[in-house]
């Protein structure tokens, strides 16, 4: 099925640890910083022939990120004794996102998006995505 795409970007710094040896160097604390970029889905453009308001989907993003956004992840409750990995946060953004978007944060032009993903560039080398459909 073709879809409509929109893409905002905005950029989180955060400090963390992921205590496992699975992950090396990166098991003790250490920084990152996450160039994150959401693509909105629509099926058809609305009466005014977009996906959603670009400026408001950013507005959206940022506010989703400022509870992380210079933040030591070890320290927040709701993400206490997960593995923060690049993956991982790629999907609670995602939810985030989605909780505001059904709570009408993008007002009309939410209700008609389809899909969502939500990508995380922690280097010029390496990045990891999360994508699904939107509840209805």
């Amino acid at each position: 099925m073709a879809e409509f795409t929109v893409e905002v970007r905005e950029h989180i710094l955060i400090a963390h640890s992921l205590p496992d040896p699975a992950f090396g160097r990166a098991e003790g604390m250490h920084g990152a910083t996450f160039i994150v970029d959401v693509t909105f889905f629509r099926e058809k453009l609305s009466d005014k022939n977009i996906v959603v308001n670009i400026g408001l989907a950013h507005e959206v993003l940022k506010a989703v990120l400022a509870p992380l956004n210079y933040r030591n992840l070890d320290e927040k409750p709701e993400l206490a004794g997960q593995l923060t990995t690049t993956e991982f946060l790629c999907r609670y953004i995602f939810d985030q996102l989605a909780e505001v978007i059904a709570d009408g944060m993008l007002r009309e032009d939410g209700k008609a998006l389809s899909r969502l993903r939500v990508t995380l560039q922690e280097s010029h080398m390496a990045r990891a995505s999360y994508e699904g459909a939107l509840p209805k």
